[in-house]
């Protein structure tokens, strides 16, 4: 990404985990960890709202890339690593609304958990509430209670996955392209909500670094 330009990146959801190591790993992992803690730090130190409108909102002027820079190969079991696959989440909730607000709704029908309720999407979920319920994900980081957002992230993933589960067996004899694409989307998301979950238990336990 040049300095002048500064468009939004549009990040597939197979891209969590592409970005390859530096010169020193272990100089990029310190950055990492402090970046996170100074961002965290910074905006529950602001009674501003417009600081934190600001950081929800970062990587709708600078794309998702700037952040893949300093965290994308950060645990996921780490600071850096949770704020990576929050803003990671966001973006693409943005960048299809309408697609994840149907897999989202189509999991709330068929998972028979309380997900959908830890998750905090307004019933039916259509693009604009799930657009407005990755910001209050994201914004829960920064203001309300840490654990609590990042169990709000891991059911949504949960409930996502179990949609993406229903579709791709609504599909799979028409378009087994789709279905398989689907099933991944699947796995992945449901490895990205126990590491959410993970995450939680590390900040209960003050271990969350």
């Amino acid at each position: 990404m040049t300095d002048e330009f500064h468009k939004p990146t549009q990040y597939s959801g197979d891209k969590f985990d592409t970005y390859v190591g530096g010169e020193d790993p272990a100089q990029i992992m310190r950055v990492a960890h402090d970046t996170a803690r100074l961002l965290v730090n910074r905006a529950r130190s602001t009674d501003d709202p417009a600081v934190i409108d600001r950081l929800v909102a970062y990587t709708d002027e600078h794309g998702i890339d700037a952040l893949a820079e300093l965290w994308a190969r950060s645990s996921p079991r780490s600071l850096p690593g949770a704020l990576w696959r929050i803003y990671l989440m966001r973006v693409l909730i943005r960048q299809d609304p309408q697609e994840m607000s149907y897999l989202f709704q189509r999991g709330t029908e068929v998972l028979r958990t309380i997900d959908a309720v830890v998750a905090g999407a307004p019933m039916p979920t259509g693009p604009d509430e799930i657009t407005e319920l990755a910001d209050q994900i994201l914004r829960g980081l920064f203001r309300g209670d840490f654990g609590i957002a990042l169990d709000r992230a891991a059911a949504f993933c949960r409930v996502s996955a179990a949609g993406c589960t229903s579709v791709a067996d609504d599909v799979e004899l028409v378009t087994p392209e789709r279905a398989t694409e689907l099933t991944t989307r699947a796995l992945r998301l449901s490895q990205t909500a126990e590491e959410f979950a993970a995450c939680a238990r590390l900040h209960r336990s003050g271990g969350l670094d």
